[in-house]
């Protein structure tokens, strides 16, 4: 991220918001927001694989919401490093979650990586 007011951190901070409020009541959400939902299953699958003690269901609900934004960035829409990605989920935890989630983040990606590259 190099600055608060960088487009794609904006993009990615809607994106957060519109998976957090998606998980508590059905509402109108963004097309890019439609796109990562469509692809759930998948998503949620490499989350439960990467963190298999955390439940889905008991994943802090804006830890979620991050971790499907990126794991949706990493394997699905490949737009960008991984490393990129990574990063700026880290930041978006910091941002938003408390204060494990960035580590929790970190931790849970590092092993989405490692689970994609070895299978």
């Amino acid at each position: 991220m190099k600055t608060a007011f960088d487009p794609r951190h904006k993009r990615r901070q809607k994106i957060i918001e519109d998976l957090f409020r998606f998980e508590f009541h059905t509402q109108k959400i963004s097309p890019d927001s439609q796109k990562i939902l469509s692809e759930k299953d998948f998503v949620d699958e490499k989350i439960q694989k990467a963190a298999p003690e955390f439940p889905i269901e008991k994943i802090n609900k804006t830890d979620l919401a991050i971790l499907r934004l990126a794991v949706y960035e990493l394997l699905v829409e490949k737009s960008q490093p991984p490393k990129v990605i990574i990063d700026e989920a880290i930041e978006l935890a910091k941002e938003y979650g408390g204060d494990s989630s960035p580590a929790f983040i970190n931790g849970a990606l590092g092993k989405v990586i490692d689970h994609n590259e070895n299978t």
